[in-house]
Formats: C-alpha cells, structure tokens, sequence
C-alpha cells in the first residue's frame, strides 16, 4: 500500500502513573505531558492509569487541540483508567470489562492485585476519518518481573488477553491496539495473543524496554511491556518510544512516568 492510497495518523500511547503517590507531582507531570502533545503531530493518544475525575481534569486542561476525550464514566473516574484523547472526530465509544476471574485464577496474588482485576478492560473508539477503531486497554500488573506458566499471574493474564481477543475480533477493521499490556515481548502470553488475534506490532518486534530501570528494584530488569499492534490494511510509517528522558518542570527535571510512551506513523487505507 503506497502512502498517497491512505490517510496518514499519528497515535501515541502513555500510562500516566508516574512515581509513587507521595512524590507524585501529578499536576506538573500532566502539564508536561500535554505541553509536549500540543507541540507534536499527534492525533490520538491512548492514556493508561487516568485514575479519577481529578487527574481528567488537568490533563484535559493540558492539552485542549484535543477536542475529544473518550472514556466510559465510572463513580471515581474514567473506567479501567483508560482515556483515548483524539484531534480527530470520534464517531463511538464503548467499554468493555474483562471476564470476571476465578478463586482459581487469583490464587497466590495479593488481595489488591484481586480488587484491580476486575476494573481492568478495553476501551474503543471509532474514528469518523479515517474509518478505524481504536483500542486502549490496560492489563493488571505483574509485580514478580515473571511471564512463565508457573508465575502467581500467568492464569489472570491469560484470561484478560482472551477478554482484550474478544474485545479486538468483534471491532470494525481497520484496528490500531495499545497500552500498557504488563506482560513481555518475549513471553508465551505475547506470541500466544497475537497468534490468535492476527495483530502485527508496529515496531516489528523491535522496541525497547518501555518502562525506566530506575523505579524498578535492584537487580530488575526492564522489559517492553507496553505496545501499538495492527490490524487490517494500515501501513507503519514510523515507531519510536518519547518520554525517554527526564523534562524540566517547576519543581525540578524529572520523568513524566514510570513508562516510556509509544507513538507510531501510520497510513491507514482509504
């Protein structure tokens, strides 16, 4: 598909966790993350851990070219955290949960990890141009640094991967798919999704870790955990990761999350 038979988008993807809750700096870091939006091409980004109507509210206040912010209401926030904000119309917004989970699939996990499970899902907007559907989800995180089968979470991947399948086969095509997946490019669980789903990642396998080596512990290493996956006739112009480095704010540089973010060129088909 040459570049002149579609439309170009640019789509990004960040959680916006940051540091700990005590040194948090949310209010600096969202006006640096939408400062930083405004001055790009971007035209959708796909935001993870946008937890309550407060952290909404600045980053909304941060980045007004984005007319759209998609989300489905929930009694403290945007539900599962994920919010898709985008300078082109949206035609629809849906949220999907992912399969409750059994005492089976939880066990050995602390009772947090088990609270989080079941606010965890998928959100997807329809695009009105160019026609395609925008998936952004959030699966638990894996505290251990571990994908094996015999990981404490491995079984509550497996069923939230099979939600977000469910969740990518029954939207329109063409697809675009990211967030903060919590599992590794070199896991089972990665190639066994995107076997079953058909997706191909935008950065062909390539990508770098996505999260900072220094709010891991010592001794951790960083994986991809994060990524951009396609589905029907989009071409992948470009791939890198952004907020690699640490960016000025009042109260000193610092990262703007835990995360790096993923943005992607594409040419979808017209």
């Amino acid at each position: 598909m040459s570049q002149e038979a579609g439309e170009r988008l640019v789509v990004a993807s960040l959680n916006t966790r940051g540091t700990s809750i005590k040194s948090s700096r949310l209010v600096e870091r969202y006006r640096a993350i939408g400062a930083a939006f405004e001055a790009s091409e971007v035209d959708v980004v796909n935001f993870q851990e946008v937890l309550t109507y407060y952290h909404l509210r600045h980053l909304t206040r941060a980045m007004p070219s984005f007319g759209t912010a998609s989300y489905r209401q929930s009694v403290v926030g945007p539900a599962g955290g994920v919010v898709t904000f985008s300078r082109r119309a949206v035609a629809s917004t849906k949220y999907k949960r992912f399969p409750m989970l059994s005492a089976e699939q939880t066990a050995g996990v602390s009772q947090l990890a088990r609270l989080k499970a079941p606010l965890k899902g998928a959100l997807v907007s329809r695009l009105v141009e160019p026609q395609v559907s925008i998936v952004n989800t959030h699966l638990l995180a894996n505290f251990d640094g571990d994908w094996s089968v015999t990981n404490r979470f491995y079984r509550m991947h497996r069923s939230q991967l099979a939600g977000l399948a469910r969740v990518v086969g029954s939207a329109q095509a063409p697809i675009i798919v990211s967030g903060d997946f919590n599992i590794s490019r070199e896991s089972t669980l990665y190639r066994a999704f995107l076997s079953e789903t058909k997706l191909v990642d935008a950065f062909g396998g390539e990508c770098a870790p996505t999260f900072h080596a220094e709010f891991l512990e010592q001794g951790r290493t960083p994986h991809c955990i994060d990524f951009v996956l396609l589905a029907g006739p989009i071409e992948v112009v470009s791939a890198e990761l952004n907020f690699t480095g640490k960016l000025a704010m009042p109260s000193g540089s610092g990262y703007v999350s835990d995360h790096l973010g993923l943005c992607a060129e594409l040419v979808v088909a017209e």
